[in-house]
């Protein structure tokens, strides 16, 4: 994409998440306005503080926060691993809220929970003088931004790629898919010459009924031309391309080319079954190209695939941005220490080690043409397209009940219980009702 289109989308997106932010209100004020300025934040106290994320499964993280403790004698880090369902990430994290906990002074925030945390007053306003952005990514500076203010730091962006047995597509002259229909002729040829092997499944994404289907959907539905909501800020999901990208999940499930198991499936489901070579083709995180390139035995495909942007409906797929920030929990006692804490793991160096050990994507921009990290994963250049053309989910200060809309929609037409169109029709008039 060139910068100029670059900047248009970005716009464009900057545009549909103000209007939508401004239909669902700011938090202690009258709807469409922004929160109040708040006071001068004190960030001068030091003090051990708790740090809140989502399960590390790569065995990175904690190493930083070891270093980070090594140099700041004055306020030590405890990492404190949430489940692996960024739902119940999000509640244990407004549990605690809830609670006044002082000792939580680091929350990693999810890119779709911005608008919502910062409207009810969940995590601090950071200091633009202390929190420069000029280095990272747009996108991923515009997912922790509420009302051109930041309530988060990025640390990781994010973008959805298709993993793909590449020693498959090579042995039967193909190239990777960039619509469904080439990814399902890909599959007939590979089974067909396979033997017509039953155990060998063609694709799988994350359908289980939480925020990966929310994702799932957002990717089909922009694949295919449509969107969940449009560019004046309204809910526009029950229009046809809409109902084509939800139509085409239905028909994959029902013809076989996803198998039936994986509407049980989260990330590590669906990780797992690919590093076991139970898939041809896997839609997911960048994090899995680590895990499935391991070599100590629990991959059975180490060497044996790529990686390459999403197919979409009818022509190249559009990712759904995903990615981490870090905010000052509302409650933190040492805040000087949980400013500290961030600005640290946004440091470049940070931010490269992640990327090197645990191919977590990063937010500073520059580093997907870092000659050390291309040269272990070749696939960054691609990956950082995957980001920069990304669509945001939603913006919605009522996320939660968004993403449940979304979710009920989705996984009822997936389970034949609703037809697409019927179910589009009802998700639209949820979706009005809630940023109303």
């Amino acid at each position: 994409m060139s910068g100029k289109n670059q900047r248009r989308v970005l716009a464009a997106a900057a545009t549909v998440s103000a209007l939508l932010l401004a239909a669902c209100g700011g938090g202690g004020g009258e709807p469409g306005t922004s929160p109040e300025t708040p006071a001068a934040l004190d960030l001068s106290q030091q003090g051990d503080i708790e740090f809140w994320r989502g399960k590390d499964f790569t065995g990175q993280i904690p190493k930083l926060v070891e270093k980070f403790n090594a140099q700041h004698p004055n306020g030590q880090v405890t990492m404190v691993e949430l489940p692996d369902s960024a739902d119940l990430q999000r509640t244990q994290i407004i549990q605690n809220h809830e609670t006044k906990n002082a000792k939580v002074g680091v929350v990693q925030v999810d890119v779709v929970w911005t608008a919502e945390f910062a409207a009810n007053g969940w995590i601090e306003e950071l200091p633009a003088d202390q929190f420069p952005t000029g280095e990272m990514l747009p996108a991923a500076v515009a997912s922790a931004t509420y009302f051109d203010k930041l309530y988060a730091y990025p640390i990781a962006s994010n973008g959805g790629l298709l993993f793909y047995r590449k020693d498959l597509l090579d042995k039967y002259d193909l190239q990777p898919p960039t619509t469904f229909d080439e990814l399902k002729a890909a599959c007939d040829t590979i089974r067909d010459g396979e033997g017509g092997d039953d155990d060998l499944g063609c694709y799988a994404g994350q359908f289980q009924k939480y925020e990966g289907l929310t994702v799932n959907f957002d990717e089909a539905v922009h694949g295919a031309g449509g969107v969940i909501v449009g560019q004046d800020g309204k809910p526009n999901v029950a229009t046809p391309e809409a109902v084509t990208g939800l139509q085409a999940l239905v028909d994959m499930f029902e013809d076989g080319y996803i198998p039936e198991a994986a509407i049980t499936w989260q990330e590590e489901q669906g990780r797992q079954a690919f590093q076991d070579g139970e898939l041809i083709f896997h839609r997911n995180w960048p994090y899995v190209y680590q895990l499935a390139n391991a070599t100590d035995g629990s991959s059975q495909i180490a060497g044996d695939f790529d990686v390459a942007p999403l197919p979409g409906v009818s022509g190249p797929g559009v990712s759904s941005l995903g990615g981490g920030n870090y905010a000052i929990a509302k409650n933190a006692a040492n805040k000087g220490t949980a400013a500290d804490f961030i600005k640290f793991m946004a440091e470049e160096e940070q931010q490269k080690a992640n990327a090197l050990a645990a191919s977590e994507p990063p937010a500073i921009a520059s580093l997907y043409n870092d000659p050390d990290i291309v040269e272990k994963y070749p696939y960054f250049p691609t990956l950082k397209q995957s980001i920069e053309t990304a669509q945001p989910r939603p913006q919605a200060v009522r996320y939660g009940d968004v993403t449940l809309a979304i979710q009920d929609a989705t996984y009822g037409a997936l389970q034949g219980q609703t037809e697409p169109q019927a179910a589009l029709e009802s998700l639209q008039t949820k979706l009005t009702s809630l940023t109303e």
